[in-house]
């Protein structure tokens, strides 16, 4: 009697726990009948074990794919190995919304999910176990950390007040198309510009009114410039781009295109209306550079020219003009 008494015992605990765990426990039979529903399931769904137990699983829940769903349970039936899916693959198996506090801004339960076999005393399977796991803390600090991975990965490639490339970058691109010119001998040209009066705007109006400056030559430069064209901030009020495939002529009409949009700027600050104007400097490839360094000092030459000139104009690169 008392051995009697253990065993109904042992089993009221069971069921006890398996009510109270904290991941959901779900039963199905092979017409995917619901047999066990637990206390997990009930609090997430709202639905009570009575009211869940003889259900099918995919009318009651018709978010579930049940293609994909019963391909995976059918191996487990067939195979006797359980199988699993995790967030990263599927987020979710039941869209259960998102209590916890921490990770609130998820608006549903990431879920990792087990389904196991269930064997009978005569050893088949007509029953199989989903256990479902709350991993959204896991799953939103991961995409938190790859956001801020990602972010990282765009400011140590962006200039944050343009957002164009940085000179970090935009000299990488230099360097390989500096390689492919000598392989190919085709033309590309360097322009580089800068603001020619952005000193003074800096001392009388103040760095954020100069700033403003840099954003709007930034946003003239996007509207100007092809889509293969690489554009960066080098530096201050220094601006380049790389012209691919671009000869001089060509280079040099694109230029003066960039030198008459920044001539009709206005900047409207508190106190008056300011024109703005630019300094530009071109250089197509040659061989009589020993790299892409040669190259980019080329541009910069023309650029010295041309603010030496009374600046607000643009001045083509040529070794003997420039030694």
């Amino acid at each position: 009697m008392s051995d009697s008494n253990f065993d109904i015992g042992d089993i009221h605990w069971l069921m006890d726990i398996l009510q109270n765990i904290d991941v959901g426990l779900v039963v199905l039979d092979r017409n995917y009948e619901i047999h066990l529903w637990n206390g997990f399931m009930e609090s997430h769904s709202g639905i009570s074990p009575q009211n869940a137990k003889g259900q099918n699983l995919f009318e009651l829940f018709d978010e579930i794919p049940r293609d994909w769903f019963t391909q995976k349970s059918e191996a487990v039936f067939q195979l006797k190995t359980r199988t699993f899916t995790i967030w990263e693959q599927r987020p979710y198996l039941f869209k259960f919304k998102n209590y916890r506090p921490i990770t609130g801004r998820a608006a549903t339960m990431y879920q990792n999910t087990s389904i196991i076999p269930l064997e009978s005393i005569n050893k088949t399977v007509d029953h199989i176990c989903i256990i479902i796991y709350d991993v959204t803390d896991v799953a939103v600090n991961r995409e938190d950390a790859l956001n801020a991975n990602r972010s990282l990965g765009q400011l140590s490639r962006e200039d944050h007040l343009t957002e164009l490339p940085n000179r970090v970058v935009w000299e990488q691109e230099v360097q390989r198309e500096y390689s492919r010119c000598c392989r190919s001998q085709n033309p590309s040209t360097l322009v580089v510009f800068d603001v020619d009066n952005l000193t003074e705007i800096n001392a009388q109006h103040g760095h954020k009114t100069g700033d403003e400056v840099l954003k709007i030559v930034s946003d003239s430069l996007r509207q100007t410039m092809r889509q293969t064209d690489l554009p960066c901030r080098f530096g201050g009020d220094l601006f380049a781009v790389l012209l691919v495939d671009t000869n001089e002529e060509n280079a040099s009409r694109f230029a003066e295109r960039i030198r008459k949009t920044i001539e009709v700027l206005d900047v409207q600050t508190q106190e008056q209306q300011l024109k703005v104007t630019a300094s530009i400097g071109v250089a197509e490839f040659s061989n009589t550079f020993a790299n892409e360094t040669d190259w980019i000092h080329a541009a910069n030459k023309a650029l010295l020219h041309a603010k030496q000139q009374g600046g607000n104009k643009t001045t083509l690169y040529h070794p003997k003009a420039h030694q």
